[in-house]
């Protein structure tokens, strides 16, 4: 566990974890703790591990900052414990963190409330392996991952049975394939900043996220004025229909032949990224927000009872 000396408030910034984003949660972890340094705060950097509760209780810290991705860190779970244990933490709180990580229900209240989504359906592991559930070409994804993990990409030359890895989880999401540009949004309180336009050779996977030259990031992207303010719009609009606190990240697709009708809003990341050249610091960036100003601003929204 890394301490520093500042003088000012205890955060605990809470990192690594169980999920399979542990790796990129230890990069954003030590990146924001460098940050919070700066402003004079006293960092303990803490890897959530199976005592994370009795670290939590003995160290005692006045905030929790949560850099925490994917399961058990962005599902609610440690929402729920932070709560429990009255400490105020970082991002949204129980009851969004779990909704936006379930793609499912995400997704349901998203659509009933008017905003575009992705024709698409919740299907058993077992059924996808005798004969295609749609029209090709689409993607099988699961219900509760991020950052493009076990997201499977079925193209028309594919023929049944498919190979569907033997680790992916029983319920699965299908979803239509929707061809063009991948556009992202980072809303931070109640704002939209700003969006980014992500230039990858084939789709926007896992490598494609992390691996150094496996994407191109063009903010503010070069999109026509009404495609931008409707990203903007609907990135906001799902913010505040899960009830996100903090900041959150909306993930678009875009096929430009089909002007506004091709914009689809394909997810809200509750727990987005945050080392300095990460999407959300890179469009807080472009809005004259620096990253130690953006990550002691989360220090000043947390709360609990979010």
């Amino acid at each position: 566990m890394g301490i520093s000396s500042g003088k000012g408030p205890r955060v605990a910034v809470l990192m690594g974890g169980h999920s399979l984003e542990r790796e990129v949660s230890l990069v954003s972890g030590q990146a924001c703790s460098a940050a919070l340094r700066g402003k004079d705060f006293q960092v303990f950097e803490l890897d959530a591990g199976r005592d994370v509760i009795q670290r939590l209780s003995e160290l005692r810290p006045d905030f929790v900052f949560n850099a925490l991705h994917g399961r058990w860190g962005e599902d609610g779970s440690i929402q729920g414990l932070l709560e429990w244990l009255r400490i105020p933490y970082t991002h949204s709180g129980v009851m969004a963190s779990a909704l936006a990580m379930d793609k499912q229900r995400s997704k349901h209240i998203f659509s009933n409330s008017g905003l575009p989504t992705a024709p698409g359906f919740v299907i058993e592991k077992s059924g996808l392996l005798t004969s295609h559930p749609m029209d090709k070409p689409y993607v099988i994804k699961p219900i509760n991952e991020g950052s493009s993990i076990g997201v499977f990409f079925v193209n028309p030359k594919e023929d049944p049975p498919l190979e569907v890895a033997s680790d992916m989880p029983s319920t699965l999401m299908v979803e239509e394939y929707i061809p063009g540009r991948e556009l992202t949004v980072t809303v931070m309180g109640k704002k939209a900043l700003a969006v980014t336009d992500i230039i990858t050779q084939n789709w926007y996977d896992y490598d494609a996220k992390y691996k150094k030259g496996g994407s191109v990031h063009e903010v503010p992207a070069k999109i026509p004025k009404i495609i931008q303010e409707k990203c903007l719009e609907y990135a906001l609009s799902a913010h505040e229909l899960i009830g996100c606190r903090g900041i959150s990240r909306a993930d678009f697709r875009w096929d430009e032949s089909l002007g506004l009708a091709g914009l689809i809003l394909l997810e809200i990341n509750t727990q987005p990224g945050m080392t300095p050249t990460s999407l959300v610091p890179e469009q807080a960036q472009i809005c004259g927000i620096k990253f130690d100003d953006l990550c002691y601003w989360l220090v000043e929204d947390a709360s609990c009872d979010r």
